[in-house]
């Protein structure tokens, strides 16, 4: 397998190309989450990213890496969640052509807010098919911009990482989720660069654990997700992500989803913050491995997303009812 190819140089010039354009999101020592955890704790706010959610950060850092005659080409992607509704707000914001083509299942929350933003929408029949239209229509001649396997994209949302470890130098364990890879990948990339010692740990849900099941065979497997977790629902990791976690992560944590709607749930409740699944998983295995760490640890959970339906949270709240 290749060595991780993102370095903390491109995350750097990828913070300085798209800065003006995405927000620089808070980060804050919670006492709520602290105290519960036993550990002093500190919240990253992706959440309130523009379009909802970090994956405007490699897009940018990508669709601003391109060519004029690239970008006039039109851009298609692959994706049913945040990348999808990123592409459109991209590409909405540059006067950008955009495809996006989602799995029948896709949220209609979702696809409605990549229309919002501009984006068109074809439907096919699952993952399978999307990725090999995708394919078409690139050899057709438009830009296929992957939703994670890319060093642009990965490097991007690396700027996660830069900014967090600036505002709170004294980090020692940090959480993260994890779908295709890239977000960690990227995120990782730079905490390591900036703090050696700091422990990286990523987080999948139950039925959507690409990268456990690539971990244990040593390579890249395809699943067909089940979780509610749906953000986190990639068909794989790849060589190049799954290179990234076996290089900076400590371990990948797997959580039901059950008590992750329910820390869905107390953060909207406690916090005044509305994640998505994907982003409230971090809270559910930090408490799971919390006892495991020094009493002096200082812990980070990286909030990601906020793309939710509340229909979606009301439903969850009778599924998983006692």
């Amino acid at each position: 397998m290749k060595p991780f190819d993102v370095s903390l140089s491109d995350i750097e010039a990828a913070r300085q190309r798209v800065s003006g354009l995405v927000r620089r999101t808070p980060a804050f020592e919670s006492a709520d989450v602290s105290t519960r955890l036993g550990r002093r704790t500190v919240l990253k706010l992706e959440a309130l990213q523009i379009a909802g959610s970090f994956k405007v950060r490699g897009v940018f850092n990508k669709v601003l890496s391109l060519s004029e005659a690239e970008r006039a080409a039109g851009l298609v992607t692959v994706s049913g969640g945040n990348h999808a509704i990123a592409l459109a707000k991209v590409a909405g914001t540059l006067g950008i052509d955009a495809l996006v083509l989602m799995p029948k299942i896709t949220p209609r929350f979702n696809i409605d807010l990549t229309e919002k933003y501009g984006g068109r929408v074809e439907l096919c029949e699952d993952a399978a098919e999307a990725f090999s239209k995708a394919e078409a229509y690139g050899r057709a001649g438009m830009l296929f911009v992957h939703p994670y396997d890319d060093p642009a994209i990965i490097a991007g949302h690396g700027t996660v990482g830069l900014e967090f470890i600036e505002d709170f130098p004294d980090l020692t364990h940090v959480f993260m989720s994890i779908g295709g890879g890239g977000f960690i990948a990227g995120s990782a990339a730079a905490l390591k660069a900036k703090r050696s010692a700091l422990a990286v740990y990523g987080v999948e849900t139950t039925g959507a654990q690409t990268m456990t099941e690539a971990l244990k065979a040593d390579a890249p497997v395809t699943i067909r997700a089940t979780s509610i977790a749906r953000t986190l629902g990639a068909p794989f990791v790849t060589n190049r992500t799954l290179s990234a976690a076996k290089t900076f992560l400590e371990r990948v944590i797997l959580v039901e989803d059950k008590p992750v709607v329910d820390d869905l749930l107390w953060l909207l409740q406690t916090e005044k913050i509305l994640c998505e699944p994907a982003a409230a998983c971090v809270l559910t295995a930090a408490e799971s491995i919390v006892q495991t760490l020094p009493k002096d640890a200082v812990i980070g959970l990286v909030l990601c997303g906020s793309n939710v339906a509340l229909d979606d949270i009301a439903t969850w709240r009778r599924q998983f009812a006692l």
